[in-house]
């Protein structure tokens, strides 16, 4: 798609913002990662911020900030709320119209496949693999060469590879040559450029915003995919009813070249690193990988991600073939089932900073990893009760959004948090490696199985397993902690042990998303 009990709190500094501050700005946000900017400007004011923090909590940072850096982003990124930063705005009306394309194209592709080509389980398998192998092909390397690139010139292109790709589908359609490898065909070229979309987009809002107001860039981001959510598959239903699957797609293109065009008026404050400080490309995708696993807290919350991505992708591959084949559902109905589910992402998003400061930022992360790893038994459990599907998959995408989002916040706040602007990057294409790259294994899995023993078997058993992913985080540090580190310290590997009270309090404020559910691949963008 969260933070310290028997610790003092240091008295916020002047210019930082306090745990409520920003659990007030993740209120009405959340997007998947964000990073990766503006290196000097940005990491001189995030360094300012650490130094005041440590200094309240007896600590000295040996580094001083670079203040002419810090000055520059102060004038050009404006305090107060983003609603009067007219660059950021200009990149959220381009990314919310895409958000609500994208939700149309996730209903249409699979209607399109199930009803119009009759795909069988193995051929949807495949189709989902498609949608998302660049991930576990390129993931990696693609985060060391947008280390290297302008990240909005990346998202730029991509949006143009993605409009042009996808709208060769109703141009097939129209001359009645459209058949299922078409789709597999197109699929994949869109997820190599959904690649370095995302992982550009994970990492571009420090280099609009400044450093305190990440989490309020993040939150508005995801609350926006969020609303797409709730019209955009009823909205796509309709026109799937109306126009055919192969047009409404028609829509989502029109969505992605507004977004291309916003990219394009966009301005952003990044520098890109001085060409000698490029390291083989190897050595860079290793940098990344070892910050992932080198943090004990973080290689945890991967590995939740990851398990639960792998086995809710052996759910969520088959779900067009269990509502509309086997329920029965009308692609109208299945489009109102997502659109209300959304509810649950957009209300999970709202109630986080409340929650991280009832339980706080630490705990919030095992108990939500808990409730999205039992949700999924709604799904086979359907079969039992055909009469009750609508409410029940209602119920089941209501709760998933809602714990996802809490989750994604909440992890990717600490990892923009904690991670150097120059490795953002790479952390988040190290992290979509892990967490996105075993979908398409689990695809052709929920393909090969569906066709072997049946599409409900099948959930039954992805459900029981899912439940294993909780494990990472439960079993962790996470239950003696309230608030997670606010910036990155060394751990040694043989502790998993939480900071100690002389360590800088963290700040409530959560982060977005990796876990991905897969109506987001997600109707909550579960990084998760």
């Amino acid at each position: 798609m969260s933070q310290s009990d028997g610790r003092p709190s240091s008295p916020a500094a002047p210019d930082e913002l306090t745990p409520e501050t920003l659990a007030e700005a993740r209120a009405e946000s959340m997007t998947l990662t964000s990073r990766a900017g503006a290196d000097e400007a940005i990491e001189a004011d995030q360094d300012a911020a650490d130094r005041a923090a440590a200094h309240d909590a007896g600590t000295a940072r040996a580094d001083d900030a670079d203040s002419t850096g810090a000055d520059a982003l102060a004038a050009s990124a404006p305090k107060g709320s983003l609603w009067r930063d007219r660059n950021f705005l200009t990149l959220w009306s381009g990314q919310a119209l895409s958000q609500f394309g994208a939700q149309i194209t996730e209903l249409a592709i699979p209607v399109l496949a199930v009803l119009a080509l009759n795909a069988t389980e193995w051929e949807v398998g495949v189709l989902g693999a498609a949608q998302v192998a660049a991930f576990l092909i390129v993931g990696l390397p693609a985060g060391a060469w947008i280390d290297r690139m302008r990240k909005r010139h990346v998202m730029i292109v991509a949006d143009a590879v993605r409009a042009v790709a996808l709208g060769m589908l109703p141009v097939l359609a129209l001359v009645g040559a459209l058949q299922i490898w078409h789709m597999i065909a197109v699929a994949l070229i869109m997820g190599v450029a959904t690649v370095f979309f995302d992982v550009s987009n994970q990492s571009i809002v420090p280099s609009l915003v400044r450093s305190s107001q990440i989490a309020e860039a993040n939150g508005k981001l995801q609350s926006t995919e969020q609303l797409a959510g709730l019209a955009g598959p009823a909205v796509g239903g309709w026109l799937v009813g109306v126009l055919a699957a192969p047009f409404a797609i028609l829509i989502t293109v029109g969505t992605y070249l507004a977004s291309f065009v916003a990219l394009l008026f966009t301005r952003d404050h990044e520098k890109l690193r001085d060409p000698e400080d490029h390291q083989p490309l190897l050595h860079e995708i290793g940098e990344g990988l070892r910050w992932v696993f080198g943090n004990p807290l973080l290689r945890r919350i991967v590995l939740t991600t990851g398990t639960a991505n792998f086995f809710g992708t052996l759910s969520m591959t088959l779900l067009p073939i269990f509502a509309l084949r086997e329920l029965g559902l009308t692609p109208q109905m299945l489009g109102v089932v997502f659109s209300l589910s959304a509810v649950g992402g957009l209300l999970g998003a709202i109630a986080t900073p409340r929650i991280v400061a009832r339980i706080g930022e630490a705990r919030a992360i095992p108990i939500s990893a808990i409730a999205f790893s039992v949700t999924p038994f709604f799904l086979p459990a359907i079969s039992l009760v055909p009469a009750l599907a609508f409410p029940l998959l209602v119920a089941q995408f209501f709760l998933s959004s809602f714990t996802v989002l809490l989750y994604n916040i909440t992890q990717v706040t600490f990892r923009q948090r904690i991670t150097p602007p120059r490795l953002l990057g790479r952390m988040n294409a190290s992290v979509r490696f892990v967490v996105w790259g075993v979908m398409p294994i689990a695809a052709l899995l929920a393909g090969a199985l569906g066709t072997w023993i049946g599409t409900v078997p099948t959930l039954w058993i992805a459900a029981s397993l899912e439940l294993f992913a909780c494990l990472f985080v439960v079993i962790g540090p996470f239950w003696g902690m309230r608030e997670l580190p606010d910036a990155h310290v060394e751990h040694d590997d043989d502790h998993d042990a939480p900071p100690t009270s002389d360590a800088p309090a963290a700040a409530a404020g959560a982060e977005p998303a990796d876990h991905t559910t897969p109506a987001d691949a997600d109707p909550a963008d579960r990084e998760r």
